[in-house]
């Protein structure tokens, strides 16, 4: 019998409590799970790519059958460098599947062999995503039951050494919004005249 590898594919920025359902559910499906954190230069992650593994690794460590990897480029050509057979994907509303739908047509075009497998989040996550994590957590909201413990904590060390550098720019006379203060504003204006 044929054993079957996944991969789950994602930014994972950060990993939520989301991300850890469908890799718990996934590893029950699949002989071989392989998370697989997307390099994407196109995007500014809050959280670093090793930074990102640190935290998957440590969250999927009890499951013998999952394993964590970064990649970039195609994700069907990180599928074929693994020998994977399937894609796992989460789908928590109908926007996701219209993108998510696409993607798969477009995979299935580019490697026929290579299958999809949709899955739907417990109802508890259904709503959570990485940004909206990223959001509630930057406006000093809690995330406790949204992400694991250790994620909690990274969000907090990241945050808090964000709130020092700008509370020391604030202390040091330097405008917080990275623009220019008021004064040299209107003495640039006076010039302009």
């Amino acid at each position: 019998m044929k054993r079957i590898k996944a991969i789950y594919p994602g930014s994972f920025d950060p990993p939520t409590n989301g991300h850890l359902d469908l890799i718990e559910r996934g590893s029950q499906i699949f002989d071989e799970l392989v998370v697989a954190i997307l390099r994407n230069p196109e995007k500014s992650p809050l959280f670093s790519l090793a930074d990102r593994r640190k935290m998957l690794e440590a969250m999927t460590a009890g499951f013998d059958n999952v394993s964590v990897d970064t990649f970039d480029g195609l994700t069907v050509d990180y599928a074929l460098k693994v020998e994977a057979r399937a894609i796992l994907r989460g789908i928590r509303a109908i926007s996701d599947y219209e993108y998510e739908l696409q993607m798969a047509l477009m995979n299935r075009k580019l490697q026929p062999g290579l299958e999809t497998v949709f899955m739907m989040p417990a109802e508890k996550y259904s709503y959570l995503s990485s940004r909206l994590v990223r959001e509630v957590a930057q406006l000093g909201g809690s995330v406790e039951c949204l992400v694991p413990e250790i994620v909690v904590q990274k969000l907090r060390e990241k945050i808090d050494v964000a709130h020092k550098f700008e509370k020391s720019g604030k202390l040091a006379g330097k405008p917080s919004s990275g623009g220019k203060s008021k004064s040299k504003r209107s003495k640039n204006n006076r010039d302009k005249r």
